[in-house]
């Protein structure tokens, strides 16, 4: 069993950066595809980052060049860091885990076990 908890969400104005966090818990984070996903009120959870277990990273085109992944393996914990912010990255942000982290399915929903919580974003205008 995987248990993830994400943290460092909140209120920041356009053009302004944060860090998330997701901390795991049984399961090493260098031995798993962690991805970063996202759900605005009304819509569906999209993908946002992944770093596959091979130290791979993925991201969704809308935030390419503002966000990267990356890992601290001593921590155990998979960070999203979040530049440029804009009013369309509102959010409720979650963290999920998978051991397998097939390529072609990485951006999909149901390619994840294991969830956070969530942790909530908001751009200000």
């Amino acid at each position: 069993q995987v248990q993830l908890v994400e943290s460092g969400g909140e209120l920041v104005q356009t053009g302004g950066s944060l860090r998330l966090s997701c901390t795991a818990s049984g399961r090493t984070v260098s031995s798993t595809t962690i991805a970063w996903f996202r759900q605005a009120p009304g819509k569906e959870r999209q993908f946002v980052a992944a770093i596959r277990w091979t130290s791979t990273t993925h991201y969704t085109d809308s935030v390419k060049g503002r966000f990267t992944i990356s890992r601290d393996n001593a921590k155990n914990t998979v960070y999203l860091q979040m530049n440029s912010l804009k009013p369309e990255d509102t959010a409720v942000y979650y963290c999920a885990a998978t051991a397998t982290g097939i390529l072609s399915t990485i951006q999909r929903v149901s390619a994840y076990n294991y969830w956070g919580q969530g942790t909530r974003v908001t751009v200000s205008s």
